[in-house]
């Protein structure tokens, strides 16, 4: 998408050699300068973070990921580790993690695959073992829609085909309102291999078609894990920043806050569109994300948070 913003860009006076005499200097004595690490790691893009690890390897002998990991804790710690892991294997290890949970991870499971690139869905499925994969399918309600998402087959270009829009359109219409129960793999096909701005398109088609906003007609003719996986490819579809503004403002509503979420989607949307997402979130809420961080988070979480915020 043309017009997003990222926080966190190639920082311009990298200086690989300086960053790692810092971390070690942060991290040797008593007590540890968490504020020296914020600053670096913050402040540089997931390439040069990767640089930083690999040089700081050659130079110390030592693994920085182990290093941090004595010196850090709780959620600044898990925060920190994510930024230091590639993304697409971040974001693998966290699939696997919300497959393993009995059901509950299903959100976490849903906006993952949702809204990953292909590259991820494919690795995440080379390294699903055998009866992993059999365990994920028969899950459930993990149906169909969340296996076309692991086959990472989405068209990920920016070309909109009207023809195709009005031949998806009409299938939809077909699959879903027009007939008695509704077709999952029609839906399931469509919406997990086309391009967003071909969703788009062909979102815009199905409304006219059917006089129903697509939202409705999913709320209306699915249930459970099937509904939430429509909704939410639905949502991304239309405006990604905004479903990803929602999960974050969901994740700080009530009584207690997902922290994992905050982490995930702030250190990975950081580099794409972090910026635009922050504009979705005070448009949406009439609060900044930093206001909104600033109340739920605390200590050197929080300030690692704003940090990457910008």
């Amino acid at each position: 998408m043309g017009n997003c913003q990222p926080t966190i860009v190639p920082y311009e006076e990298f200086d690989v050699l300086a960053d790692i005499k810092a971390i070690r200097k942060a991290c040797k004595g008593l007590g540890t300068d968490e504020q020296a690490i914020i600053d670096i790691l913050a402040n540089r893009s997931s390439a040069q973070r990767q640089e930083i690890k690999q040089a700081y390897f050659d130079k110390y002998d030592d693994e920085l990921v182990d290093v941090l990991k004595k010196e850090l804790s709780g959620n600044f710690e898990k925060a920190i580790l994510a930024m230091l892991d590639l993304p697409v294997i971040y974001a693998v290890k966290e699939l696997r993690k919300a497959m393993k949970g009995a059901g509950t991870d299903e959100d976490v499971l849903v906006e993952l695959l949702c809204t990953a690139t292909n590259d991820v869905s494919v690795t995440t499925t080379i390294q699903l073992h055998e009866p992993d994969r059999k365990a994920f399918a028969a899950s459930h309600s993990r149906s169909q829609c969340c296996l076309s998402l692991l086959q990472g087959t989405r068209d990920e270009s920016y070309e909109v085909d009207e023809a195709l829009a009005e031949e998806d359109a009409t299938s939809l219409f077909e699959a879903g309102e027009g007939r008695f129960g509704t077709d999952e793999s029609t839906f399931s096909y469509i919406l997990a291999s086309r391009n967003y701005l071909q969703l788009q398109a062909t979102f815009k088609i199905y409304e006219q078609l059917s006089g129903t906003e697509i939202l409705d007609a999913i709320e209306s003719e699915t249930s459970g894990t099937l509904k939430k996986c429509y909704i939410t490819l639905v949502r991304a579809a239309k405006n990604p920043q905004l479903y990803f503004a929602r999960r974050l403002n969901d994740a700080m509503k009530g009584a207690g806050t997902d922290e994992d979420t905050l982490i995930r989607i702030i250190v990975c949307r950081s580099e794409y569109d972090l910026e635009t997402i922050k504009d979705m979130y005070l448009e949406k809420y009439d609060v900044s994300l930093k206001e909104a961080l600033r109340d739920e988070c605390s200590g050197d979480f929080k300030r690692l948070l704003l940090a990457i915020c910008h």
